[in-house]
Formats: C-alpha cells, sequence, structure tokens
C-alpha cells in the first residue's frame, strides 16, 4: 500500500520585497544577542589582532568582550566619572580611554590599573586614538582643544586650539603618524599635520559632526552629523563627493565593512543604513529597538555589534556557511550501526542485502485527519488561529486539496454560526489577495450555494455577508480603474513607437495588387 503524501505548501514570495544578493548577506546574521550595560553605549571597538576582542565603553567602565562571549572577560572601573572613547592600539596590547574628569587614562589589556595618566585638558575627553607609529596619542576636548601625547615619556607633545566649540570626534591616519582629523560642534572638520603648528585643512559639514572615519586608502574623508552623512576627497583640497540625507535624526556613528565596499551609518532614528561605496546608494537597513549611539564591524563582518541610549549592547553574529556546515558534519560523523558488527568493523559485500528500517512519517494536525477521510476536521484544523492568522497559505493549500479530491462541499457543509463567521472571516481577509484568490472564490461560491437559505436569520452572518459583498465591489471597481490606466498606458506607448514602413517586393503600396496589373483583369461579379 502507497504511502500518504502530505498536502503539498506553495511558497509564495513575500509582497513587496525585492530579494538580491546584498539582502541575503546582510539577513544572513542569526537572532540578535542582547546584553544589559550599566549605561548608555557609547562607544565600540574592535582589536586588529586575534582573538578579535572588542571594547564597550559605558557609563563609567569599560568591558572588553571575547567575540563570542556574552559576559565580559575584562572590566576596567578606573573612572572617577562617565568614561569616553575606549579604543585599542594597533597590536591589541595597550588601551586608551578618556573621562568625564577631563583626565585620559592608558592601559594594558593583560592588566587593570592605569599605566598612564594624562592631564592637560579642563574638560570632559570624548575624542582618543594611537598614532600609526603606536608611541603617541591623539586627545579631543570640550575644552575646544586637541592634544598630542607621548607615551614613553607622559609628556604632551602639541595643543591646537582652533576649534571654536566641543570635539566629540577625530580620527588618526594609518598610513602618516603626523596626520589626524578632528570634527566639532562648530560644523567644521580639521585636518591637523604634527610637523607644523596650525591646521593644514578646513572643511565645513555645516552640523555639528558626530563621527568620522577615513577609507583605508585615506583618500576619501566620511563625516557624519545632523541628518547628514558626506564623503570629502582629500586628494582635490576636502572638495566635496556626495552628500547622503537618508536618516531621520541625527547620524551618531559610521563603520566600513572589511573590503571597503559598504559604509554603515547608525541614528538616533533607531536605524543603520547600510550604502554601497561605488554608489552610494541604501542597500539594506537593519532596525533596532532605541536610539543607536555608537556601532562596530567585526574582522570579516562576522559580527555587527551595536550600541543604544536604553544601556542595550545588541551582537550579531553571521550563520555559519555550508561549508562550514558540511565541514562540521564530517568531523562530528559517527559509526553507520547498520555496518557495524560486534568486536570488528564489518563491511557489506556487493550481494549483501540491506533491510532498511521504515522511516516514520511525521504528519500535520490536518494532514492527519485528511489521511482519515475527516475533511470537516481537516478544515477546522487548518482554521486554527494561529494557521490562519500567520500562515494563510496552509489553509489555502488544505482548501487546494479538499477541492482537488471533491469533498470541499461536505467539508463546508453543516457548519453552526460560529463555525461559519471564522471561516467567512477567512475569506474576508484573504479574498482578495491575488496569491489566493483563485482558489478562495471557488470556496465562497460554495459556501453561498450551501447556505443561501438561511441568509437572515443570523445578524453576525449577515454582517460578514455584506462585508464580503463591499469588499468585492471595491475590487473590481480598482480592477476597471487598472484596465483603464493599462488602456491609457498601451495608447502612450504605441504612439511614442516609431513607425516603420515595411514594403513588400511587386506589390503596389496604393491598391494592393502586384505592379502591371490593372483592375480590368479582375473577374467580374455579375448580378443575376
Amino acid at each position: 500500500m502507497a504511502s500518504y503524501k502530505p498536502t503539498n505548501i506553495p511558497v509564495y514570495p513575500k509582497l513587496g520585497e525585492k530579494v538580491t544578493e546584498e539582502t541575503l548577506y546582510w539577513k544572513n546574521y542569526k537572532t540578535p544577542i542582547q546584553i544589559k550595560e550599566f549605561g548608555a553605549v557609547s562607544n565600540i571597538h574592535f582589536s586588529p589582532v586575534t582573538p578579535y576582542n572588542f571594547a564597550v565603553t559605558a557609563f563609567t567602565r569599560i568591558h572588553l568582550y571575547g567575540l563570542l562571549s556574552q559576559e565580559p572577560v575584562k572590566t576596567f572601573t578606573r573612572f572617577k566619572d562617565t568614561a569616553y572613547c575606549g579604543r585599542f592600539r594597533s597590536d591589541g596590547q595597550l588601551l586608551v580611554a578618556g573621562c568625564e574628569d577631563s583626565v585620559v587614562r592608558l592601559f594594558d589589556v593583560s592588566g587593570k590599573v592605569a599605566l598612564r595618566m594624562f592631564k592637560g585638558h579642563t574638560k570632559a575627553v570624548h575624542v582618543t586614538d594611537f598614532t600609526s607609529d603606536r608611541y603617541q596619542i591623539l586627545t579631543g576636548s570640550d575644552d575646544y582643544t586637541c592634544c598630542l601625547w607621548d607615551i614613553p615619556n607622559s609628556a604632551q607633545l602639541n595643543t591646537y586650539q582652533e576649534h571654536t566649540d566641543y570635539i566629540r570626534c577625530g580620527v588618526t591616519s594609518q598610513l602618516n603618524r603626523d596626520l589626524f582629523v578632528t570634527g566639532s560642534y562648530d560644523h567644521s572638520l580639521k585636518v591637523f599635520d604634527a610637523r607644523v603648528d596650525k591646521s593644514v585643512m578646513t572643511i565645513n559639514h555645516g552640523h555639528p559632526v558626530e563621527s568620522l572615519l577615513l577609507y583605508p586608502s585615506e583618500g576619501l574623508l566620511v563625516s557624519a552629523g545632523g541628518r547628514y552623512v558626506r564623503v570629502w576627497d582629500l586628494l582635490k583640497g576636502g572638495q566635496p563627493l556626495v552628500s547622503l540625507k537618508n536618516h531621520h535624526k541625527t547620524v551618531t556613528c559610521l563603520a566600513l565593512s572589511s573590503n571597503g565596499q559598504r559604509l554603515l551609518s547608525g541614528s538616533l532614528d533607531r536605524h543603520v543604513k547600510v550604502y554601497n561605496t561605488t554608489s552610494y546608494k541604501v542597500v539594506h537597513n537593519f532596525d533596532y529597538p532605541a536610539a543607536i549611539l555608537s556601532l562596530a564591524l567585526a574582522p570579516e563582518d562576522e559580527s555587527i555589534v551595536v550600541g543604544m541610549t536604553n544601556s542595550i549592547l545588541s551582537i550579531k553574529h553571521r550563520k555559519p556557511s555550508e561549508e562550514a556546515k558540511e565541514t562540521a558534519g564530517h568531523q562530528r560523523r559517527r559509526p553507520s550501526y547498520r555496518v557495524y558488527a560486534h568486536r570488528k568493523s564489518y563491511v557489506p559485500k556487493q550481494d549483501d542485502y540491506l533491510v532498511s528500517k521504515p522511516v516514520r512519517q511525521h504528519l500535520a494536525k490536518y494532514d492527519k485527519q485528511l489521511k482519515k477521510f475527516n475533511v470537516s476536521k481537516a478544515l477546522d484544523t487548518a482554521l486554527e488561529t494561529w494557521i490562519r492568522g500567520r500562515k494563510p497559505e496552509i489553509t489555502v493549500a488544505v482548501i487546494r486539496e479538499l477541492d482537488r479530491r471533491g469533498t470541499l462541499k461536505n467539508a463546508l457543509a453543516g457548519r453552526d454560526e460560529q463555525e461559519l463567521s471564522r471561516l467567512l472571516s477567512f475569506l474576508i481577509a484573504n479574498l482578495v489577495d491575488a496569491r489566493f484568490a483563485p482558489v478562495l472564490i471557488t470556496a465562497a461560491e460554495m459556501i453561498l450555494d450551501i447556505y443561501q437559505s438561511i441568509i437572515g436569520q443570523s445578524p453576525v452572518v449577515d454582517k460578514q455577508l455584506l462585508h464580503l459583498q463591499s469588499l468585492l465591489e471595491r475590487e473590481l471597481d480598482y480592477q476597471k480603474d487598472l484596465l483603464e490606466v493599462l488602456g491609457m498606458l498601451d495608447t502612450m506607448f504605441a504612439s511614442s513607437l516609431p513607425k516603420i514602413e515595411l514594403p513588400c517586393s511587386g506589390i503596389s503600396t496604393s491598391n494592393g495588387l502586384p505592379q502591371g496589373q490593372s483592375t480590368a483583369s479582375r473577374p467580374q461579379i455579375l448580378a443575376a
């Protein structure tokens, strides 16, 4: 006897969703892990060396997390007030951070006590970074100054006071130890060279600058402030290259993918936008539950870490690839017990007959009822609240199967007011859906044929039938309007096409007769 074949549930494309390679790439992340911090997460920075730990600056602490850990592997708490901008050195051995008390602290990642404390600013220090030679530190403060510090001597090398408002972001060059860029709430970006005593380039962003980013080639500079993300060409004297306005609120952070082909921006509007760095078009969008303050990408884009104003740290890890899954499967493979003999490994021979154990078939509830030919119960199961609400395609597939068997009318008949009302509610919600209309129209016609004699006896059913009627009339009006629009468009397209004459050899275009043949040669039709 042949085994029962489960009901085929077709997979419909989601309406309004355009699936691209970018969508598949950025959606290939697991469900985010959320960690509660002690305060708003103001900065996130990944170590450039393995095991790629990342520093999370929140309130008066800096936590170091492993790439796959949900608990901090280390915590720095030697801050008297709010800490800012914890950043790793390029070798991953040292970490520097500013503070609300104007002191800059330098930590050894393997220790807890600050190795150096740099005092010179008079207000909170929001910007810290290492220069490319690893021996100097850049700091920017709310006292409108930025400073360079020498690590071995704990000395202040130079101070620049050209901004007229708080300095809230800065970045150092990884190709030249003397170059760095700062951004301020005075709307300006300033490029400094440590070999001279003043800035070498000034750029006006137009809004208070919240974040800066240099491309790996360092020919392009990205600034974020207000609702704008702007890209500047430094090789052409700070010429504006592109201005992006895709956020609804202030943009607070920037990040670049590992291959440099995607730019990410986070904003107070709770969105992270992903841009293509060739066309600067938005290719993907992430939604978060709260306003975003900080953003970082792990090497090879393995993780996306986002810090929010509600003290939540969100971590999304990339799903393992199919090749990694296959490798893991090969590593975990166990011996096959069907070809295993006690005390020795038995290899099956060519003439051996393998008696396979029948695989138990797991059926859904509606399939179990269909297998028993309980058509009414099968339809009731498919009309359960969670199925008809979240997966209407299952209910439609069961109705189609019942219609194919010729038992749909039996399944619809004999229903009380509550069951009929539930069925009509499903039709009202899905009848005008183009994916389900061919099946549900047949079911609706059968319901009207079966229950036409009881119309007027139930106010609930009558109200739903009137709603269904108005819904169909409205849909018909939409279809007529669409046909009229299509007719207009066809006329416009036809008139816009160039007219092409197709000459026919030997045929006169005047009367359609071959050249040289006169009308006299045509046969005459005489009246009787």
